[in-house]
Formats: C-alpha cells, structure tokens, sequence
C-alpha cells in the first residue's frame, strides 16, 4: 500500500504539498513535494468492539490519525494523514481500518473518493485509465468580478448579508504573523461564547422502500403543487435531507432554523468542469428559513431543493469572488483545518442553530477494493463543533444510512422523532 500511494502522488502532488500565506494574504498551495503521513497500527479489538455499524464516538476515532497541529506551524503541517490499523483479535490478522485525515482547502468529498479508489486500483497491481488521471488545473476556476444584480434569498443570505458581528476581524499584516507561529487554543471564556454541547454519534438506517415512501408523503403533501400544477418528483436527497432537518427543529424545539449543505458545481459550470477535476468544486449554501415542524414534509424539501437550485454558473462565479476578498472565509478556512479549541473565528457555527449535512450517496464509497475485497463500512469522524449529519449509502444496497452528530442531550429525542415520523409516513 505505501508503493501505490508513493505511485499515486505523483499523479495527485499537490496533496504531498503543504497550505501557505502569500504576502497578499491569500492561502495558496504549494506543491513543495514534502509528502505525506503514513502510519501503522495494531488492535486486538474486533469488528464487533466497535458496534455494528460504527457509530462515531471517540473509540472508533482512534482508528483515524491525530493531528496536534499547535506546535508547528501551518506550511509544516501534512495535507493528508493516512493510519492503517490491523485487527488482531486472534494471531491472524481479521481485516484492515483506513483512517483518513484531509485537508479540506485541498479537495472535497468528491475528490478524496476518487483518490481512494485510484488508490485501490493501483494495490491491486492494476493501472490508471486516462479518464481516471486528476484534473489539477485550477485557474478553471478564476473568473472576472461578477455580481448578482438580484441575488436570490439563499445568495443574499451567504453573500451579501453574510453575519458577522460574532466573527473576530484580523487586519492582513497580523493574519500572516498569525499563520506562522504555532496556534494557542482559546478557551470558550476567552472568545465570549457559550461552552458548547457534548455531541455523540448514531447510524440510522432508511431502507430503500423508507426512503421511496418518503418520497411519496413529500410529494404529495408539498405546498407548491398546486402553484406548479403537478406534483413535484423530490430526490432521494431532498426527503432524507428534509426528514433529518424535520427531526433536528422538533428535538431543538423548533430552535433549528438553517441546514446548510454543499453542492458539486463540476457539472453546473457553463462549460462543466472536466468529471475529474481534483479541488474544491462545491459551494455552500443555506435553507431559506421557515416554519418547518408546523409544516409537512414537502415544504421542507421545498426549502432543500431551492437551496440547491440556487447554485449556478453565476452563483458560483459570485461566490467565489467574494471568497477572495473576504477576511472573514480565510478565517474560517484556518479554523476548521487547525481543527483546535474554540477560536475566535468559529462562534458562528457554535451559537447558531445549524445544521451542517453531507451527501455520499451517489458516490462509490464501497469502490476501494485494495485486493482483499470491498470495504464493510465507511464512515466518518465524531470530530465535529457542531452538529452534523451525512446521507451515505447503505454497504448492502438497500437504502441509505444517516451518520449523525448530535448533541447527546437530544440524540434519543431525535432518533425517536426519526422513526416515529416515519411510521407514521408508512400509513
């Protein structure tokens, strides 16, 4: 495994670089070739020590390598840290856990998945189609100042009247002064915000015939079929993603006013981005608020797919003009990669409302076959300031399966909201 991946970076170098300041303070990759950290592992735990579907928790973190980045600073810091654990329950070895940890300025979901799977393609002795080699140009994604005449409510809320009043703004010179010395971590006192909640994890699963019914209380119970003339035909996404925000608002109390979530741009680009493009191709995007526990479940997924529409050509070539002049996304850059205390620069998300969620399941998770077969789970960290909930699809083809973070006060609240609702939508 260490031959193929040394083989794979040479296709894939910008991930053996590191992140850096320009003077400008802009962040930049430098493909410096410092590489990358590969280490190895050995439990006498079994498969069964960690559950059957390998809730996050601390215990199944440890199969995932550990980053102190406070005490280097960040052009030293790996872009990506792979730990191979072995089980070895009874002298023989039981199988293999792949532990990754990504720098997510390098790439998004989207592109760590082919990685792995070019990765497995290459242990197994195979070698890569033309198809199958990175796409690293990204000047792609550099565009003349555009801006929106009449953003739409979701640009507005994410661009124009983005909030700032709980983020902290650091002048450029004291950034870059910042970014080269070692992180100290605040504490919740320091910043002025609340302590935030224990959270634990929970895998829900939704079988295919769940998810089909769902959909058919979405659609016909929308508030916007009779405006549209028909009813809506919702994704698999948008009634998961509409029932996890459902049960969230009724656990929180009706508190929960906000999913945000990424959307792959790569085939919303007028041109499409090349399907292999390696980088960050998604934008960000937030539901327009709304009474969501009073309404029904279409109204819900309403809000989802409007969100979602909202990205396009434009909207990105908005976005991310903006990126590049605002202070405040840098910060939030280097706070979720140091990934360390409770800084200055992540109130936001701790003091608000949101919930963060991912979508995996149109991608080939179960794909990484390094030669002894297709993976048994995927799945990802507890490692998280927030709540957070991923939409993976399900290892035995029926359904999929919601990977939450929760805070822990609420978990059994939501997973009694969850199957509840959907009893009742299997009437």
């Amino acid at each position: 495994m260490k031959n193929s991946l040394s083989k794979l970076l040479s296709y894939y170098y910008p991930v053996a670089g590191r992140l850096r300041l320009s003077k400008s303070g802009r962040m930049e990759l430098d493909c410096n070739a410092k590489g990358v950290t590969l280490l190895e592992a050995e439990t006498t735990n079994t498969f069964v020590d960690y559950g059957d579907d390998f809730s996050p928790s601390e215990f199944t973190d440890e199969l995932i390598p550990k980053l102190d980045d406070t005490q280097q600073p960040i052009e030293e810091i790996p872009l990506l840290l792979v730990q191979l654990t072995r089980f070895h329950s009874g002298g023989d070895c039981e199988g293999l856990a792949i532990g990754v940890l990504l720098s997510h300025p390098l790439t998004d979901a989207t592109g760590i998945i082919d990685f792995m799977n070019r990765w497995a393609k290459l242990s197994r002795g195979e070698e890569l189609d033309p198809n199958e080699i990175p796409f690293l140009d990204r000047t792609l994604l550099k565009f003349p100042d555009i801006w929106l005449e009449k953003p739409r409510e979701v640009n507005t809320r994410e661009i124009s009247k983005l909030d700032t009043s709980t983020l902290q703004h650091i002048p450029t010179s004291k950034l870059l002064d910042q970014w080269k010395k070692p992180v100290v971590p605040q504490t919740p006192e320091d910043d002025g915000i609340d302590k935030p909640k224990k959270r634990s994890g929970a895998m829900l699963k939704l079988t295919s015939s769940q998810v089909e019914r769902l959909k058919n209380k979405a659609m016909a119970n929308n508030h916007q079929s009779s405006k549209q003339g028909s009813r809506p035909n919702y994704s698999r996404f948008e009634v998961v993603a509409a029932h996890i925000w459902r049960c969230a608002s009724k656990a929180l109390g009706d508190d929960l006013t906000q999913v945000r979530f990424s959307v792959n741009f790569r085939n919303r680009m007028n041109p499409p981005l090349p399907h292999n493009y390696f980088g960050n191709a998604v934008a960000n995007v937030a539901t327009p608020e709304g009474d969501i526990i009073s309404n029904p479940l279409g109204f819900a997924a309403h809000k989802i797919r409007e969100a979602s529409h909202a990205v396009t050509d434009e909207f990105v070539k908005s976005q991310l003009n903006v990126s590049r002049l605002g202070q405040v996304q840098l910060d939030n850059i280097r706070a979720f990669f140091m990934r360390q205390g409770h800084r200055v620069n992540i109130p936001y998300a701790l003091n608000h409302n949101v919930l963060f969620l991912t979508s995996f399941t149109n991608m080939p998770v179960y794909e990484s076959d390094f030669g002894w077969g297709k993976p048994v789970h995927f799945g990802l960290a507890s490692r998280s300031p927030a709540d957070r909930a991923a939409i993976l699809p399900s290892p035995d083809g029926d359904g999929v399966i919601v990977a939450l973070f929760f805070q822990t006060a609420l978990m059994q609240l939501f997973k009694n909201y969850f199957y509840e609702d959907m009893y009742l939508s299997l009437l």
